[in-house]
């Protein structure tokens, strides 16, 4: 299959936009994602704040993709999927900078953060490093906002899916993500990884380190218990008590919100409660972080992706 096509009437994504964007120089008008077909990276290189089946001790070789399908309002990696922050890059250069990563830093994985709006040069990526003979896992980093043809394509290039179940409410999802069918979308997406993959191999097996399955995350956001309830909830009914999940703490407001509450970090007692929940309602799998007491600390999850070192304030685990 030419992969490339798919740039020529752009459904890479649930928002099925139909653009062409192959040779449409103008990124504000190529799709929501505001990319075209040039292949854009905003940093390459070990990360040490994934989960530690995925973290382990030489970090998580991750690649963050300029610009997103969803461009949460709330993003955390706003530089690069609101702002549009990265370089241009081929695909043999970025396979030259990954090939770089393994070797001087010995990653565990091929973590690709945000890659379905350049789903063909993630093929040719991936192809590429196998062509190398490095069959390190690929992790798709996902928002859960996917296409099931997307997800299709990509069953034989990932291992470990990792997506994102943000919202139950379909009105917060529309003000925040501009996706009031984020919901219904995600579980069907989810479902189909879960399908591919199964459950996260790291427990499946009890190794330290993970090489194929699902890990699902959820973000707590500020005045927003319900939606947090609901989205644990409705997991816990499509998928069981067995589901590896990883609730998530580390809210901090980047940009200025009408909504007051995201205008503030996220309170002990709001996580608490949303972690009360999780395990009443039996979650087996589950890995937690906690926020952190004094409101004072610098958000230690919060990148900048303006300096070299994104994420200078993690440090590779002993």
């Amino acid at each position: 299959m030419n992969f490339e096509s798919l740039f020529e009437n752009c459904r890479l994504c649930p928002r099925d936009c139909g653009v062409n964007r192959l040779g449409n120089e103008d990124r504000n008008r190529s799709g929501f994602c505001r990319q075209n077909h040039q292949l854009r990276v905003a940093y390459v290189g070990p990360h040490f704040g994934e989960e530690p089946p995925l973290t382990g001790t030489h970090g998580s070789g991750t690649v963050f993709f300029t610009g997103c399908s969803l461009r949460c309002s709330f993003c955390q990696n706003y530089q690069i999927s609101r702002e549009g922050l990265g370089r241009d890059i081929t695909v043999e250069a970025l396979c030259q900078e990954v090939e770089a990563m393994i070797q001087d830093h010995h990653v565990h994985n091929i973590n690709l953060v945000t890659p379905d709006h350049f789903f063909p040069h993630v093929v040719a990526l991936v192809l590429g490093l196998r062509e190398r003979s490095h069959e390190l896992p690929v992790v798709m980093n996902l928002s859960g906002y996917q296409s099931l043809a997307m997800l299709g394509m990509s069953e034989a290039i990932a291992d470990i899916y990792l997506p994102d179940f943000k919202y139950a409410d379909p009105h917060l999802s529309a003000k925040l993500s501009k996706c009031k069918d984020y919901g219904e979308v995600a579980l069907q997406a989810i479902s189909e990884m879960v399908k591919q993959k199964g459950f996260l191999d790291a427990f499946e097996k009890g190794t330290a380190l993970a090489t194929k399955g699902v890990l699902v995350r959820h973000l707590v956001l500020p005045g927003q218990m319900e939606n947090s309830i609901n989205a644990l909830t409705t997991l816990f009914l499509e998928f069981g008590p067995r589901l590896p999940l990883s609730l998530m703490s580390q809210y901090t407001p980047v940009v200025p919100h009408r909504d007051q509450d995201l205008n503030r970090r996220l309170r002990r007692e709001e996580f608490d409660t949303v972690y009360s929940h999780a395990t009443s309602l039996g979650f087996e799998r589950l890995f937690v972080q906690f926020p952190d007491d004094n409101p004072s600390v610098e958000a230690p999850f919060l990148p900048d992706f303006q300096q070299d070192k994104p994420f200078s304030g993690q440090t590779p685990r002993d």
